[in-house]
């Protein structure tokens, strides 16, 4: 008997902090206009609580979670691979799925993570081709999904002018397609930072910035430092080591691969990456350098939790964020980093308020067209 009730209490409890501390309403930073009024009136996901799954909400087990989920996920087979040469010689590729989609389907173009593939991407590639029946093209950048290195340059962040040429090369393959992006985690870095620089010279209708680190320059310092080593010392062993030929006569090549954590490693990447300098790259490659011009409509999500990308990146930006028209920055108490999972089946939570969003913005779309 006993035993029950102290079951029972600690039951109780561990409801009472769960309901008490970790199902909340997301926190929304935006400009207050007519337009984001009617944008927020069409996303009830954000007027309601986020309820993380219970069994695994804490930020580590998330994670955890998430990366069960990826390596055991069915294999996705994309309808075909094109590649893409740079005016340098590297080598990108562009991944798609729904080839057979009419031609006016809209086409959603994916920028993947920091050492993500199409195969790492097929969850999410997989959810919006499925619950929004659009078009999906995952822009690979050098090195990545076994692309070879056929140039002296590779970027961890991604580099915009090679995401201009796959853009290019998407919208010329499907011009009646409206063109929508989503970066998740370092894909955000760079789709930000083309849209910055672009303004509103882009075919992108609209974009979502998915845990963002915002600010590169001090972004890796704030990562907690075993998801810091850890990815780091994965970048060196699958990106860098083996890659003499390209780099070897570089100086920082073999600080690089001596790194011991993603703010030493991007230290010593600015040659890797094609710059004379460390400034030369911030100022090339930063997204914060032009966040302010960026003028198609952009939802971005972050999480308090996040040990990757510090809630502080995002707090920083925030009075930005207010002065820019068609900018959303949506904070949870939880969601780990891209994990964000919900309820006892643990589905994908941002996956269900990307996909809400970008069905809002194809409406408002067709509708500012009549």
């Amino acid at each position: 008997m006993a035993v029950w009730i102290v079951l029972s209490l600690l039951f109780a409890l561990a409801a009472g902090y769960y309901l008490l501390r970790v199902v909340k309403k997301p926190e929304l930073i935006y400009q207050s206009n007519p337009d984001n009024q009617r944008l927020l009136a069409q996303l009830p996901i954000l007027q309601r609580r986020y309820w993380p799954t219970p069994w695994i909400f804490n930020t580590h087990l998330q994670l955890l979670f998430l990366g069960l989920k990826k390596a055991f996920a069915p294999k996705l087979h994309y309808d075909r691979s094109d590649q893409l040469i740079a005016q340098d010689g590297g080598t990108l590729a562009v991944e798609w799925l729904g080839t057979e989609l009419p031609d006016d389907t809209p086409t959603l173009v994916l920028l993947h993570t920091i050492s993500g593939s199409a195969h790492s991407m097929r969850g999410f590639v997989r959810y919006i081709h499925q619950h929004l029946g659009w078009r999906v093209a995952v822009c690979i950048r050098r090195g990545h999904s076994g692309l070879p290195l056929t140039a002296a340059k590779y970027n961890t962040m991604g580099c915009s002018a090679d995401f201009r040429l796959q853009l290019q090369h998407i919208e010329n393959s499907f011009p009646q397609s409206p063109l929508f992006a989503v970066g998740i985690s370092a894909g955000s870095g760079v789709l930000a930072r083309y849209l910055g620089e672009v303004g509103e010279n882009t075919p992108l209708k609209g974009a979502v910035a998915y845990c963002p680190g915002y600010d590169l320059e001090i972004a890796f310092q704030r990562s907690q430092p075993f998801y810091s080593k850890m990815m780091a010392k994965k970048l060196i062993r699958t990106f860098l080591k083996g890659q003499e030929q390209h780099f070897g006569h570089m100086p920082g090549y073999m600080k690089a691969l001596a790194a011991n954590d993603l703010h030493q490693l991007h230290d010593h990447m600015y040659e890797i990456a094609g710059f004379d300098n460390y400034q030369d790259y911030l100022l090339a490659t930063n997204p914060v350098a032009c966040f302010e011009n960026i003028a198609v409509p952009i939802l971005i999500i972050n999480a308090k939790d996040d040990p990757v990308c510090h809630i502080n990146n995002a707090y920083e930006k925030t009075q930005q964020i207010e002065n820019m028209a068609n900018t959303m920055l949506v904070i949870t108490d939880r969601g780990s980093h891209c994990a964000y999972f919900e309820g006892l089946t643990a589905k994908p939570w941002a996956n269900r308020l990307i996909a809400d969003y970008l069905r809002c913005l194809v409406l408002s779309d067709k509708h500012n067209a009549i």
